[in-house]
C-alpha cells in the first residue's frame, strides 16, 4: 500500500517561511502526480498546488508568487516551500498523490494525514 508521510508544519509568524515535505512509501507501479491541499476551519478543502510526473505545476492564485512546490521523481517526494505566509494561510495541509498501485489498476487518490501550519504573531 501507499502511505504519505508529511513533515515541516508548525508555528511561524507572519512573513516567515515554512517548508512542508512528504514522503511517498510502499509500493506504487506509477505516481502521475504529487500535490498539497489544504482546510481552514470553517472553509473547504482547497488544492494549494500540484506538480505532475514531468514537473508542470499548478497554484491557487493566492499562493502564486510565495509558494513552490517540487518534486523528486526517484525518491518519491513533494515539497511545499511556503514563504511571506498569512494569517489567512493557516490551514491543515495534506499531502496529495495520485498513483497507480499496480501495473493493470487505474490511478487511484491517495492522502497524508495532515500536518498544521499556524501562520500567527
Amino acid at each position: 500500500q501507499v502511505q504519505l508521510v508529511e513533515s515541516g508544519g508548525g508555528l511561524v509568524q507572519p512573513g516567515g517561511s515554512l517548508r512542508l515535505s512528504c514522503a511517498a512509501s510502499g509500493i506504487s507501479y506509477s505516481i502521475n502526480a504529487m500535490g498539497w491541499y489544504r482546510q481552514a476551519p470553517g472553509k473547504e478543502r482547497e488544492l494549494v498546488a500540484i506538480i505532475t510526473s514531468a514537473h508542470m505545476t499548478n497554484y491557487v492564485d493566492s499562493v502564486k508568487g510565495r509558494f513552490t512546490i517540487s518534486r523528486d521523481n526517484a525518491k518519491n517526494t513533494v515539497d511545499l516551500q511556503m514563504n511571506s505566509l498569512k494569517p489567512d494561510d493557516t490551514a491543515v495541509y495534506y499531502c496529495y498523490a495520485n498513483a497507480k498501485r499496480f501495473r493493470y489498476d487505474g490511478n487511484t487518490d491517495y492522502w497524508g494525514q495532515g500536518t498544521q501550519v499556524t501562520v500567527s504573531s
